[in-house]
């Protein structure tokens, strides 16, 4: 048998004849949960058979897909299945795990930009900014009236009063809410004009 493990930063999985799953990285035995995490996480792994060496890393994969499927909520709608299922023997069989392969990765980064996007939107968009500092002023209030809230976060931006003068009594409390509400009734103010 020949000796299995980590090369080039890909972890080694060596699969025994009684399934059992084992990572010579952590010298662990693992799941196939643990290597579905593994490919969330980005970790390149290959599955070997313990014995021959064989890869079965393709195998291993459609495995934990199978898995995914029937357990959790199914991503490959039915149609689909079937077309690829017919895909198979045909002319174009060959073509089709590099169109995939492609496919997937440009929605990979349709979703970086959509994502991008999204978070540049609201940092431009002044009424997302009105809607930020409006949550802000709600939060501001209700710590007002919710008892203990003085040992919370004060808004961002807002000022913060020392500790000690936190702990001074409720008229300092009151007072440094008045002053982060005015505060931020002036950043309002400022958005309207």
């Amino acid at each position: 048998m020949a000796k299995i493990h980590k090369t080039d930063d890909i972890v080694i999985i060596k699969k025994y004849a009684n399934r059992r799953l084992y990572n010579t990285h952590s010298s662990s035995y693992i799941t196939l949960e643990h290597l579905a995490q593994m490919v969330k996480d980005n970790v390149e792994f290959k599955v070997l058979d313990a014995k021959t060496g064989a890869d079965l890393t393709h195998t291993i994969l459609t495995q934990i897909i199978m898995e995914e499927e029937s357990t959790g909520e199914q991503m490959l709608p039915t149609n689909f299945l079937r077309q690829l299922i017919g895909m198979y023997g045909n002319s174009m069989q060959a073509m089709l795990p590099s169109y995939l392969e492609a496919s997937m990765e440009h929605f990979r980064e349709n979703q970086a930009k959509l994502r991008k996007a999204i978070e540049d939107s609201i940092g431009a968009n002044p009424l997302a900014q009105l809607a930020q500092r409006n949550l802000e002023m709600f939060k501001a209030a209700a710590t007002a009236f919710v008892p203990g809230a003085a040992g919370k976060a004060a808004p961002a931006g807002a000022p913060v009063a020392p500790a000690a003068e936190r702990a001074a009594g409720g008229d300092d409390e009151i007072a440094l809410l008045r002053q982060q509400m005015a505060a931020m009734q002036k950043k309002l103010d400022e958005l309207a004009n």
